[in-house]
């Protein structure tokens, strides 16, 4: 296989094949049994484990 050949290739089903992972992640981040990890992993940010007051200030 060539240079051209394999350049070809990718950019015909390189192209396919980033775009089905694409939606295959996409999907299976929205299916409803993950809906609370997703939820879960959204406040995770927003949860606070330590309180203002007995945080270190240095």
């Amino acid at each position: 296989m060539t240079y051209n050949e394999f350049r070809h290739f990718a950019d015909s089903w390189g192209l396919v094949f980033m775009g089905l992972t694409y939606l295959v992640l996409v999907g299976w981040a929205l299916l409803p049994r993950n809906r609370a990890a997703n939820r879960a992993a959204a406040r995770i940010i927003l949860d606070d484990e330590h309180p203002a007051k007995e945080r270190d200030n240095g």
